[in-house]
């Protein structure tokens, strides 16, 4: 970013840190990253609410967005990697997952709010962990007495080699799912937020500040900012595509039939 100086310093990941907005100094401290994840559960809940108050047989625009959208994760997600009971069963979270996921990844893209809710670990690591902990249910209520016995000692395996396939089985499945869940999602919103910081502020820079035949780079900024505003959304969607995917994946495998 530009500065009174008059040199130009780019974004830092010190954004993400922000300081307090709201009741600074209480128990109900807010600062902006917060606030933003208030704004897009309330989006959340208004859309969803708009979209469902008048149900009709034969649905206008925004119920059918709201319909293609629900069944984007029921058909696409559920149905296919479930089969319809389990779906079925899971669709409530899946669904949930998916819209809280794309919500917060499209803030940082709105005007005035400029970064993704799911920036900072906390809701990526809360996320995560449900899915773990979904990951975990299925698979004890689907095979109380084996489900730890044969995710960590996989069948055909000689029992010598067990010492080396055991460790490796417990981190890549108990262990590495959440963390990848998590990391995957949070440096996709933190890089997509610093790119598109640079290229606007880049903008600001040339034209404001140095002018002249600067401000043809300045042109040359924005329009690769507008482009990748567009990639970056396309981006969001995906995010909460794979995140909502993966927790199904990961379901579908506790609820295998040799568990």
């Amino acid at each position: 970013m530009s500065t009174d100086d008059g040199e130009f310093h780019g974004p830092s990941i010190l954004e993400f840190f922000p300081g307090p907005l709201l009741f600074e100094g209480t128990a109900f401290e807010i600062n902006r990253i917060q606030l933003v994840r208030f704004v897009a559960v309330a989006a959340l809940i208004l859309v969803f609410w708009l979209g469902t108050r008048h149900m009709r047989v034969v649905p206008g625009r925004f119920q059918s967005l709201v319909e293609m959208g629900l069944d984007l994760v029921r058909v696409n997600i559920a149905d296919d990697l479930l089969g319809k009971t389990d779906g079925k069963r899971f669709l409530p979270l899946l669904t949930t997952i998916f819209f809280m996921v794309l919500f917060m990844n499209l803030t940082g893209v709105i005007p005035l709010l400029n970064v993704a809710g799911t920036s900072v670990i906390g809701v990526p690591l809360v996320l995560a962990i449900v899915a773990y902990v979904a990951f975990i249910y299925a698979g004890v209520k689907k095979s109380p007495k084996n489900f730890f016995k044969n995710s960590l000692f996989p069948a055909g395996v000689p029992w010598p080699v067990y010492i080396i396939v055991t460790p490796i089985e417990f981190i890549s499945t108990f262990i590495i799912r959440p963390i990848t869940l998590t990391l995957r999602l949070m440096m996709n919103m933190i890089v997509g937020h610093l790119l598109l910081v640079l290229f606007f502020a880049a903008t600001q820079f040339f034209v404001v500040q140095l002018g002249g035949w600067w401000t043809l780079l300045g042109v040359g900024s924005l329009a690769f900012g507008l482009i990748f505003t567009l990639f970056e959304i396309l981006v969001a969607v995906l995010q909460a595509y794979v995140f909502a995917l993966l927790t199904a994946v990961y379901i579908q495998l506790a609820v295998a039939e040799e568990h």
